[in-house]
């Protein structure tokens, strides 16, 4: 079911699969939205209740004035209070919404009980993400599709055009993320990152694309080594594996979770 919040007059909107099961926050990456993780939830099955928040900027939510870590966290937490969820619970994150999460576990320890980083480095330069260069030339709006897609480089087909949104006019339609806020976001992700991978002493798993151009083998390997408690699930795959490699990923958080 989708819900929304409303935090500082915006709104948060989140996907609740259900479920009797333990609660797990599950935040996307960059570009994407909740709905990403509607595989993992059918997955886990009855055993975890999966929550999916479209994080500030993407997806259904509203525009944010910033895209700090900060402003990303305050989200989580917000929406850990608005759910009632006063006990630690598991968060997952991918690429942006894993950086989220090591500082959500790091800033609010009494709030995750477990963590999963899928593919997030601890180290990013400002060479780390050059491959989105493309955002600068994406449209937010158009009369068509077709116009959008053609415009969202390597990303079009696989994350852009399942979330593609109709304008309320009905007059085109609308990427699921403005391109400056993406640039606005990725610019705020630079930096070293080690004190919050380092600052939370919970449960941790490292889910790992080796031919990720994202998270280097040499800084995956530090970051497992570094961190007591933290397990490690290599799978022979790139950055994008809760997309590319769905059965491999689900198998690796769902026996991580199982084991807690």
């Amino acid at each position: 079911m989708r819900h929304t919040l409303t935090i500082d007059d915006r709104t948060l909107s989140y996907l609740d699969f259900g479920g009797p099961g333990r609660p797990l926050l599950a935040l996307h990456g960059g570009l994407s939205e909740g709905m990403a993780f509607a595989g993992l939830a059918e997955a886990l099955g009855d055993e975890w209740r999966v929550i999916a928040p479209d994080q500030r900027g993407h997806g259904s939510s509203d525009r944010a004035a910033d895209y700090t870590r900060a402003g990303y966290v305050a989200d989580a937490v917000a929406l850990l209070d608005h759910l009632g969820l006063d006990a630690p619970v598991a968060v997952l994150g991918y690429s942006l919404g894993g950086l989220n999460a090591v500082h959500l576990a790091a800033a609010h320890s009494d709030r995750v009980g477990a963590l999963i980083d899928v593919d997030s480095a601890v180290e990013i330069s400002p060479a780390g993400h050059e491959w989105m260069a493309f955002l600068h030339t994406m449209r937010y709006t158009a009369p068509t599709r077709e116009e959008l897609l053609d415009a969202a480089g390597p990303v079009g087909a696989q994350f852009v055009e399942p979330a593609l949104r109709p304008l309320p006019d009905g007059q085109g339609w609308r990427l699921p993320f403005h391109p400056q806020d993406m640039l606005n976001s990725v610019e705020s992700c630079r930096g070293d990152h080690w004190d919050a991978w380092l600052g939370s002493t919970c449960p941790a798993l490292l889910v790992h694309g080796t031919r990720s151009a994202a998270l280097p083998q040499a800084q995956a390997d530090a970051m497992v080594a570094r961190r007591p408690g933290t397990a490690y699930a290599p799978l022979d795959g790139d950055h994008f594996l809760p997309f590319t490699h769905p059965e491999e990923f689900h198998k690796a958080v769902g026996a991580f979770l199982a084991a807690l």
